[in-house]
């Protein structure tokens, strides 16, 4: 995946300004609770596939959603890593990573394409690696608290004593 989706960005944008399909620049609804249908972009990587079977399928409009880059998602898991009580080697290790995603400032780092039918979400969604690295250091950062929150919990989870 490149590091930068502007260029994908730029041609599906010019696709569907050239083709007629009512565009609707939003966000999907997958926070509503419509189950999701993913395309498989690893083995038809190519948004016109996409389209077309939406099309074929009936799905009259077509939402697209694209993201900038910004530094405040460096700088929110910054905030969070100092948060944690993780050592200072695995704060160093983390915020080394945290500051090479910098350079990315601005890129384009996801785009999605998606139709609702029958219930459905139906979505074409490419990102670069870098921000999946990201959300994967988000995730790690958000276990670490978890287990120092049910640490300084202090319960022994479900087992009680009987004294």
């Amino acid at each position: 995946m490149s590091l930068d989706l502007e260029a994908l960005r730029g041609e599906i944008q010019a696709y569907l300004d050239d083709s007629g399909v009512a565009v609707f620049h939003g966000f999907t609804s997958s926070a509503q609770g419509a189950p999701q249908v993913a395309w498989d972009t690893e083995r038809h990587p190519n948004f016109r596939e996409f389209l077309s079977a939406g099309q074929k399928a009936g799905a009259k409009l077509f939402v697209f959603h694209y993201e900038s880059f910004s530094l405040d998602r460096v700088d929110d898991a910054l905030e969070q890593l100092e948060e944690t009580e993780l050592t200072r080697e695995e704060k160093r290790s983390y915020e080394a990573r945290l500051r090479q995603l910098q350079a990315f400032d601005g890129f384009t780092c996801s785009v999605e394409l998606s139709f609702s039918m029958d219930g459905r979400e139906y979505l074409f969604e490419a990102h670069t690696e870098w921000l999946e690295a990201l959300n994967d250091i988000m995730m790690e950062l958000d276990a670490a608290s978890q287990e120092e929150e049910d640490e300084d919990d202090g319960s022994m989870g479900r087992f009680f004593s009987k004294n």
